[in-house]
């Protein structure tokens, strides 16, 4: 069974889960401890007890080790990315690039412990000098979601490290591996005793701890919009730090003048690929009427040629979706739209196997069309490989309708006007736009998060992440 990690040691449990391949439900990836109240508050308590002397540590200190931890990371890009596949459902070629994605990560944060500065600043008084720096929090709860098993952990264990902070995650129950991996990682490389500790375990139990714990003195989330709403409410309560990174219903326009093969590269990249298991998925094409029929049949012709399988096998273009459950709630949404009366045009059947005759939670591709602004499918997050077209007349429209929805993250345009594309990208009401390329995929040295329902607090990754990991320190000195 693969433990818990708690100050530095690896730490049985009283129970374990069964991590599944939900390409082959056959296949057992590994058995994984569910920790308990007592034992998160052990790895709590092991975080706070390390975070002095981590504090205090050089930043070559935390260079060499972040840099250590991101370079075998990315020597053991191939055998991770496998077992992400294996895992969470990701095709091979996704999952190997999210691991390298993860060591790249580490690596930028490297640099980001030696680049932490500070101002110097004459007083308004005489003789009287004033520094500005950035000092650690200390122990930071990070609650990670399954949709990406190894990259969001990554850019959050990272700069939280980097920035001299203490850490204790609780990874997703359902995708326990590749945190297990990093854990390991981490301590192979001589992190010290209870400054990283991995508790595995059910939100109620593990995630609660960390959000009660006075202790913890911030907390970074990944998931859904109630539980980010949960984990406002608790941290408020004690006035802990939080950070909230939740869900997207995100729109990507395509305007009469766009390239056509460009739009429909970037709507399928975006909609259907990691099986649309991506909160920067765009779930809403909204296209106006020039294009619109062009682009649906161009749309369709596309959809037909992806090949749904194994993750792990070579040629599969979409792999499953994560769980049954999940595939519930996908099929439930497009019996939604049936019953709302949009045309589901393509896609939307359950499979029960793979080429191989392997069990396993495969769906094909969803295509709505002649659907409507205020249908369940173009409102809620689905989460799924489900996608759904609007049509309207011009830009101004298209706009509005983008702008639409309770949620913010992300914002695509496909369009050769750069009129448009500028005008796009100053009023979209999004935390991150796209012009001509797919709303997910985003680079790790930039900054990321969004707004309305999508987003709460500082953004994550680049240097933008330094407002969430540390606090802010004004010092004077009389001469």
């Amino acid at each position: 069974m693969h433990k818990n990690l708690i100050g530095g040691a690896w730490v049985d449990a009283t129970r374990a889960s069964r991590n599944l391949n939900p390409s082959d439900t056959r296949d057992v990836v590994g058995e994984y401890a569910q920790a308990d109240v007592e034992q998160a508050g052990e790895a709590v308590a092991a975080a706070h007890a390390a975070a002095p002397a981590w504090a205090l540590t050089t930043p070559q200190q935390r260079f060499d080790l972040l840099d250590a931890v991101g370079s075998e990371i990315l020597a053991r890009k191939a055998e991770l990315g496998d077992l992400l596949a294996r895992e969470e459902g990701k095709t091979l070629p996704e999952a190997i690039g999210e691991a390298a994605r993860a060591g790249y990560i580490f690596k930028f944060f490297a640099g980001e412990a030696l680049r932490s500065g500070g101002d110097s600043l004459a007083s308004v008084r005489p003789g009287v000098g004033v520094e500005v720096t950035r000092e650690p929090l200390g122990v930071v709860g990070l609650i990670t979601p399954w949709n990406f098993p190894i990259a969001i952990p990554a850019w959050k264990i990272a700069p939280a490290l980097a920035f001299g902070n203490t850490v204790v995650l609780k990874p997703a129950e359902l995708v326990p591996g590749c945190a297990w991996a990093l854990a390991d990682i981490l301590h192979r490389n001589g992190l010290p005793p209870g400054v990283f500790n991995l508790v595995m375990g059910r939100g109620t139990d593990v995630g609660q701890v960390l959000l009660d714990d006075r202790r913890v003195q911030a907390v970074s989330f990944t998931g859904s919009v109630a539980t980010g709403q949960r984990v406002a409410a608790a941290c408020a309560a004690r006035l802990a730090k939080f950070q909230l990174e939740m869900g997207g219903k995100n729109p990507m326009v395509v305007l009469d003048d766009a390239d056509l093969d460009v739009a429909v590269t970037a709507a399928v990249h975006s909609g259907y690929f990691s099986t649309g298991q991506r909160c920067t998925a765009s779930s809403r094409l909204i296209v106006t009427e020039g294009i619109h029929d062009r682009f649906v049949a161009a749309m369709a012709e596309r959809i037909a040629r992806l090949t749904v399988d194994d993750a792990r096998k070579a040629g599969t273009d979409i792999g499953p979706v994560v769980d049954d459950r999940q595939l519930a709630q996908d099929l439930e949404y497009i019996e939604i739209g049936r019953r709302e009366g949009a045309t589901l045009l393509t896609g939307g059947q359950a499979l029960e196997r793979n080429s191989a005759g392997a069990p396993g939670y495969y769906l094909r591709p969803a295509l709505f069309t002649e659907t409507t602004p205020q249908m369940r499918i173009n409102r809620e997050e689905i989460f799924g490989p489900v996608v759904s077209v609007l049509r309207v007349k011009d830009y101004e429209e298209a706009l509005a309708l983008a702008n639409d929805t309770p949620f913010g993250l992300a914002a695509g345009i496909a369009t050769t006007s750069l009129k448009h594309a500028a005008h796009f990208k100053r009023h979209a009401q999004a935390g991150m736009v796209m012009v001509n390329l797919p709303t997910a995929g985003v680079d790790y040295h930039v900054p990321f998060g969004g707004r309305k329902a999508s987003s709460h607090g500082p953004r994550e990754q680049g240097r933008y992440a330094a407002e969430f990991y540390t606090a802010v320190k004004t010092a004077y000195t009389q001469a």
